[in-house]
């Protein structure tokens, strides 16, 4: 229940809330296909920007030079082609520094198969009993409306803030951090920041990162029916998943107060493998890609030499892959781990904001296993955390959705955080 808590102000913004408009604002962003590398992940930035000015934002729409961003020492990666990517930036005027910034990525991951979607549309944002089905409806377009519809809460009220409020909507978050990377690097700050991503009704002031790691594995090639002239690189792949395996119990043998909840804190997951090119040839490459978990608090350098050393010690034990060692190679996106600071009140006034805002209890405060935008924020000195409508269960799946009731009631949070923040 929101209860007596509330300031004059506060309840007025809060009776401002537009559910239907909300909703709305959701099904179109649902509809519009944003995957990471079409040409709808610039559209839907187009959408943004309009949306922002048409709540009483000051927006800034700029065109990335894709070429300078990527060669940027410090840029975390991207794994799809783009040919162009859009940042987008509002701003509710007010004195110096954002109190607060509302991030939300547009982009989505692609839909798989088609036939495995309950309707056979992805973006079809179909509703039924309150839920809202489709591909970005959890990841995370409901935190993206939430957003808007918080913002133009407060502007339909004609409050006056103190300090600014922005809000950041980024491209690339799935693949890499293109956008938000982008969008510090062109100067846009704040005090804190809260990021939409779906929390399942918790609070997350931390997330574990991850690393895309490549091996190709080496094998001796020669006709089927003479196998033991060869060597199989699929059977020395064998030898490498055993000390991936090793490594992954390793590295989960104490994990972060934060990530205990988890059964698997840091995983090691392998995702693809491809090798050889005939049936009765005995392979003489194989290739993997996985999944590799970063732990809270360490370097991505130490991460990668941990993994580095783990496959060099397993090569080292064998009598082929000593002289014809495995290949370690880093491609794609590098999401380092990262952590509100102990103590930073943006998470009390974060937990405030959602119980007045009708919370069922206290949210629980608990990390992510996964990697977002939060670790760039953190990294530029800006506090950071998590809180949105949705599960990360249903991101990525074929049955993603997420609650309206959810959605909603994240609207009137943001609402609550904002004014507090900027006041």
């Amino acid at each position: 229940m929101i209860g007596g808590m509330l300031s004059e102000v506060e309840r007025d913004v809060l009776a401002a809330v537009d559910d239907a408009r909300i909703v709305a604002d959701l099904r179109e962003l649902v509809q519009t296909p944003s995957v990471d590398g079409t040409a709808a992940e610039s559209e839907i930035q187009g959408w943004c920007a309009e949306r922002l000015r048409s709540v009483g934002m000051e927006v800034d729409h700029w065109q990335f030079d894709l070429p300078a961003t990527t060669a940027d020492p410090e840029f975390p990666g991207m794994e799809v082609e783009r040919a162009d990517a859009w940042g987008c930036v509002g701003v509710l005027p007010g004195g110096g520094t954002p109190g607060l910034i509302l991030n939300g990525h547009v982009d989505v991951v692609p839909v798989g198969e088609l036939a495995l979607w309950p309707d056979g549309d992805p973006f079809s944002a179909r509703i039924s009993d309150g839920i809202m089905w489709g591909r970005g409806t959890c990841d995370m377009k409901g935190g993206l409306a939430a957003i808007i519809g918080a913002v133009a809460a407060i502007t339909s009220t004609g409050v006056r803030l103190k300090k600014p409020l922005a809000v950041h909507t980024v491209v690339g978050e799935e693949d890499g951090g293109l956008g938000a990377f982008g969008t510090l690097k062109r100067g846009h700050t704040g005090e804190a920041c809260l990021i939409a991503e779906p929390t399942a009704g918790g609070v997350i002031p931390a997330n574990a990162g991850s690393l895309t790691f490549r091996l190709e594995i080496p094998g001796l090639a020669t006709h089927g029916s003479t196998r033991t002239r060869g060597v199989s690189a699929i059977e020395k792949f064998a030898v490498v998943q055993q000390a991936l395996t090793a490594l992954e119990i390793e590295r989960n043998l104490d994990p972060h107060p934060l990530l205990k909840h988890l059964d698997l804190a840091n995983p090691l997951s392998v995702g693809t493998i491809h090798a050889g090119d005939w049936a009765s040839t005995v392979p003489d490459l194989l290739v993997a890609e996985g999944r590799y978990g970063v732990r809270l608090g360490e370097p991505v350098a130490e991460a990668r030499q941990a993994l580095e050393q783990a496959i060099a010690k397993a090569c080292a034990a064998d009598d082929w892959l000593r002289d014809h060692p495995v290949k370690v190679s880093w491609p794609g996106g590098v999401f380092a781990s990262g952590l509100l600071p102990e103590g930073d009140p943006l998470l009390d006034d974060t937990l405030h904001a959602a119980t007045d805002a009708g919370a069922t209890g206290v949210p629980e405060v608990k990390g992510g296993p996964y990697g977002s935008d939060l670790r760039q924020y953190t990294a530029a000195g800006i506090p950071t955390l998590q809180y949105g409508p949705g599960d990360v269960r249903y991101a990525h799946a074929m049955d993603e959705h997420v609650s309206l009731a959810e959605v909603l009631h994240c609207a009137r949070a943001y609402a609550l955080l904002a004014l507090r923040r900027c006041s």
